[in-house]
Parts: structure tokens; sequence; C-alpha cells
């Protein structure tokens, strides 16, 4: 028994031959991990200050993107815009759109947790700030922010891996990712030890960033 599941998930032959294939997978996964937790958390962080300026129009239409958002699965996100989006002319690649439907996916969870942050920030901070002769928008960069931001660090940080775990699904899109190199060496070698090398990538590289969110986690909580 033992002999057959070794054969079957810990081929040393099978691994040595598309250990390549999948460290492109790992080189893959990295670059468009990086790209979604770039630009998911630098345009939640702007839309929520925009709505901080409560302007009731801008206000609705941020509010509606992060529901809607926050609804839709990812994967289906990642279709509409690989399938759906050039009938109407729009063509990009899979890599381009699992990173569009993956970084609005944290934009809209990022900027409802800067605005919980900033609205946590006690009225009377906004108060002394503005009776010092700051503006609005100076107390919100300087007084405001740096409060908020303290606390939005850590449920930022377990969604930001979240939805980076998810880049996954980028395989249904063709993108050379882990999942996808590890499933064509499957295919080929009719060995699952593929599988099993792709599940030792993922975990080499979010481990660690599991580990370094609970530590974030006890360095950025409130001392009560």
């Amino acid at each position: 028994m033992f002999a057959t599941l070794g054969e079957n998930f810990f081929n040393a032959a099978v691994a040595a031959r598309y250990l390549p294939d999948i460290m492109r997978g790992v080189v893959v996964t990295l670059q468009l991990g990086l790209l979604i937790v770039v630009t998911g958390i630098l345009l939640g962080l702007a839309l929520a200050l925009v709505r901080a300026f409560q302007i009731r129009a801008l206000s609705l239409l941020i509010v509606a993107f992060a529901d809607v958002l926050r609804a839709l699965p990812p994967l289906v996100v990642l279709i509409l815009f690989y399938f759906a989006l050039p009938f109407l002319g729009l063509e990009m690649s899979g890599f381009v759109a699992a990173w569009l439907a993956l970084a609005l996916a944290l934009a809209a969870f990022a900027e409802e947790i800067f605005w919980a942050g900033i609205l946590s920030v006690h009225k009377g901070q906004w108060e002394a700030a503005r009776s010092t002769g700051l503006g609005y928008a100076q107390t919100l960069a300087y007084v405001v922010l740096p409060q908020a931001l303290r606390l939005t660090i850590p449920p930022l940080t377990n969604r930001t891996i979240a939805i980076t775990k998810m880049t996954a699904i980028a395989s249904v899109v063709t993108v050379e990712e882990i999942l996808a190199n590890a499933s064509t060496a499957q295919a080929y070698s009719a060995n699952t030890t593929p599988l099993t090398m792709a599940a030792a990538a993922y975990l080499v590289i979010f481990l660690p960033l599991v580990v370094l969110s609970r530590w974030i986690e006890k360095r950025y909580a409130w001392k009560v």
C-alpha cells in the first residue's frame, strides 16, 4: 500500500522531470500575486479616501463597486473578463484577466476595511485636529489615517492572503501558474506527483505569509 502511495504521489523520477515546469509556475504565481496585492491595496485605499470626503454620488458608486465585487466570486469575474469582454472589443490575456479580477476583489474588501478603520477614529480626534487649523484633507492624512491604518493591518493582511491564494483560478484561463503546470504534468505523466509538488510549492509560498500575519496581528493589536 505504501509502495503504491509513494509511486503515485512521491515519484522521484516524475518529480525530477517536471520540477522545471513547477518552478516556472512558481515564478508566474509570485508575479501575479505581487501585482494583485499592490494594485488591490492601493486601489482600495484610494477609494476609501475618496469616500471619506463624503461626496454623495461618488460614495454611492464606491459602495456599489465594493458590494458587487464582494458578492461575486472572483472566478465569475475572471470568466466575464476573459470570455465576455472580447465580444465588446476588449480582449486581454489570461494573466491580465486574472490580475484584474483578483485585484478588484481585493480592492473591494480593502476599501471596506480602510473605511471601517477611518470610521473607528473617534470624532474628537477630527475636532481636535481641525481646531488647530488643519484642513479636512490634512486632518485625514496626518491625524486620522495613521490611526486607521494600524487598525486595518490585521484584517487586511488576512484578506490579502486569502485572495492571493486564489491565483490558482488563473489556470482556468490558461495562465501557466503552479496549478496549471502541475495539472498538465499530471496528465502527461499519468502520475499525481506533480500535484503533490504543487501543494508543496503553495505551502512554501503561503505558509510564511500565514505565520507573518499571525505576528502582525499580535504586533499591531490595540493593547487594552
